[in-house]
């Protein structure tokens, strides 16, 4: 039996009425959100993903629709049930948000004692979560002094003082550098991972998507346009705008520019071969080839490995009389997807 999911997004629409014009933020979305998983929400700026993203601690309240979170409807909580609901919920932000005038220990403190929590139990609780996120010889300096890194992290530990059941991430690494954003991501594993939190996040970043998340949807103009686990999306995207993410993360497909200065040199015919999570040894293409007596060269690919599964596409050149090579084609289309690309394409 399938476990509940622990946020579910049922047919949400929000609409905002800007000088007299309707404007429609989130048109029926409906997702599911496994519990112990961390899902991705991803889409161009105007996407619709960060106003998804605040209907989950109703910051946003829906137009039309439910958004539930472990069994109860936050859309329509209000006063004490809400905010009880959203002690459940932690945020990270792009911007650290966090409060210059306190240090570090009474940023992360400052959650637990408006919940009321005993001075003893703030310390202790504190203490293991600056030591989880590596901030420990920093409890007492200001966020000032701090790097982007460190200030994310003391975000971090703040979203976990009331030890949430869900934690929402919006573009929390979009203000970092590579190797910090790496080690930010490498941290929201480990709050997944140990402390078994669901992570929803929003981003722009695919790479982010690609080293983090197991399942992501892809948002349009308020909807949802696609859906799946990471590696489904990254091997085989369905829609345009998907495909536009990936690529800009993978470079295994030739671009019309490539492909003419291929031809420049290349003169046999063009295929585009898809691999996806091959299982065998077998040498497909140096045995169809050698079967049919047909020469190749791979002229452009790559091969990505994601979440412990290959795939990636490899152009080759084919050489040999025209029967030879619809036979070796044909050949192919058995064991993978081949497109021909035909001239000027």
């Amino acid at each position: 039996m399938t476990a509940a999911p622990v946020v579910s997004f049922e047919h949400v629409s929000k609409s905002y009425t800007v000088q007299g014009r309707r404007f429609d933020a989130l048109h029926d979305v409906s997702l599911e959100v496994p519990r112990g998983q961390i899902f991705g929400i991803v889409g161009y700026s105007g996407a619709g993903k960060s106003t998804l993203l605040r209907t989950v601690n109703a910051l946003e309240r829906p137009t039309s629709g439910r958004v539930v979170v472990d069994g109860r409807e936050v859309s329509a909580l209000r006063g004490k049930e809400l905010y009880a609901a959203r002690r459940r919920i932690g945020m990270v932000f792009q911007q650290f948000n966090l409060l210059s005038s306190r240090t570090v220990f009474g940023n992360v403190a400052y959650p637990l004692r408006l919940s009321g929590l005993s001075r003893d139990e703030t310390v202790d609780r504190v203490e293991e979560l600056l030591d989880f996120v590596g901030l420990s010889d920093k409890a007492l300096e200001h966020p000032a002094k701090l790097s982007g890194g460190q200030k994310q992290r003391v975000g971090i530990a703040r979203a976990l003082a009331n030890r949430p059941d869900v934690l929402i991430s919006d573009e929390a690494t979009s203000a970092l550098d590579p190797q910090t954003t790496g080690e930010v991501l490498d941290l929201l594993r480990r709050v997944n991972d140990e402390y078994g939190v669901t992570i929803l996040l929003v981003t722009h970043e695919m790479d982010v998507i690609r080293e983090l998340a197991d399942r992501v949807a892809v948002m349009q103009g308020g909807e949802v346009i696609e859906t799946g686990s990471v590696y489904d999306l990254f091997a085989d995207p369905r829609h345009p705008t998907s495909k536009r993410f990936v690529s800009s993360v993978l470079h295994h497909q030739a671009t019309p520019g490539a492909l003419d200065r291929i031809r420049e040199v290349h003169t046999g015919r063009i295929v585009r071969l898809h691999v996806e999570d091959r299982e065998s040894n077998d040498p497909f293409l140096s045995r169809i080839a050698r079967t049919h007596g047909v020469d190749f060269n791979v002229v452009y690919g790559g091969i990505s490995e994601l979440q412990s599964r290959l795939f990636g596409d490899l152009t080759v050149e084919l050489l040999g009389d025209d029967v030879s090579v619809d036979a070796a084609i044909a050949d192919l289309r058995l064991t993978t997807t081949v497109t021909e690309v035909a001239a000027g394409a």
